[in-house]
């Protein structure tokens, strides 16, 4: 039976800042495969006989080494790297609001039951969708206004508050920064699969076991978050289309929904072009949450170890001022007594 661990835990927003720090550093790293996956994402194949594009881009991508490989030539390096800023900022703030409420939301059902145990599969996954759902709510405007950046044009870059201000001046006002909330909202299945499978694969692999090792949070956060994006790829491709400028075919119309950018897609390039940007989204979610899960795990034990020196400074303190007062009063007492 494994010894109880006496490792103090983290508050929510330990967690939290634990989380986001590890999902700033890893969406850095591997960040040209998300230019890659969002350009491949938006684009439509063109028939001979359409009038118009049907993408957004005049260059279109046969692969994700070709799409890479036409950014750099025709954008720089610094094209990799479009919308960076915006997008690490939404990656913090989410993240951070995620594993805040996934933490509050897991305490909560754990401190409501009578007899300790470890939530089902189920549960977990409820848990995942409840501080998805809440996260995306607050941080969904620099989502959008990202995926706006990623798809500018060469001679159209711009800033990410001036891209902000584009979105608020066209027809949807303020609401466009809210632009595919309910694909957002039904995505939190998302990460309550990566985390939910990710936990019970700790659980039955690990069991008892407090800290794993780098490679053991790699490989499980690796294996989980692959098994969630195959699960909901044709939403995430919907959610970009919907988040993205719309295609020249369609006169500056946007999408009403999720489900009528899914049967665009389906009526031009067919079923199949829902998993379109699948490899890179496969192989940016696996980096990502690999990094991600190893990271976060190095993170909080830094935090822990962090809070325990802090504590013990604390205790310190005020150990030595109470001796400075019992001092202070002794020799304050012969005085009032004589």
């Amino acid at each position: 039976m494994p010894a109880k661990s006496t490792q103090a835990p983290l508050p929510p927003w330990g967690s939290a800042l634990a989380g986001a720090t590890g999902a700033v550093l890893a969406n850095a790293i591997v960040y040209p495969l998300d230019i890659v996956k969002t350009r491949l994402q938006v684009q439509v194949k063109r028939k001979s006989t359409d009038a118009a594009p049907l993408t957004t881009n005049d260059a279109h991508y046969k692969s994700s080494i070709d799409a890479m490989r036409k950014i750099l030539v025709d954008e720089g390096v610094t094209g990799l790297y479009s919308g960076i800023n915006g997008s690490l900022i939404g990656v913090a703030s989410t993240n951070f609001a995620y594993f805040y409420w996934y933490s509050v939301v897991r305490s909560l059902y754990l401190s409501s039951q009578t007899a300790p145990q470890s939530p089902g599969t189920a549960v977990e996954l409820w848990l995942g969708a409840v501080a998805g759902a809440v996260a995306q709510v607050f941080t969904i405007p620099v989502s959008v206004v990202t995926t706006r950046q990623q798809t500018q044009l060469k001679g159209d870059k711009r800033g990410l508050l001036d891209t902000g201000r584009e979105v608020i001046h066209s027809d949807d006002g303020w609401s466009g920064l809210w632009r595919g909330l309910k694909a957002s909202l039904v995505l939190v299945i998302n990460p309550a699969i990566t985390y939910g499978v990710y936990q019970r694969q700790r659980e039955m692999l690990f069991p008892g076991k407090v800290n794993l090792r780098p490679w053991e949070s790699f490989v499980l956060g690796a294996a989980s978050k692959a098994l969630a994006t195959i699960m909901t790829q044709p939403l995430i491709v919907a959610k970009v289309g919907l988040q993205s400028r719309p295609p020249p075919a369609r006169q500056g119309k946007p999408f009403k929904n999720f489900v009528e950018v899914m049967s665009y897609i389906v009526e031009h390039e067919g079923l199949l072009a829902l998993f379109k940007g699948l490899a890179p989204q496969i192989m940016k979610g696996i980096l990502v949450q690999g990094l991600l899960m190893m990271t976060k795990e190095r993170m909080e034990i830094l935090f822990v170890v962090l809070f325990a020196y802090l504590r013990k400074i604390r205790d310190t303190k005020l150990q030595q001022a109470a001796n400075r007062a019992t001092a202070r009063t002794k020799a304050v007492l012969p005085v009032v007594a004589k």
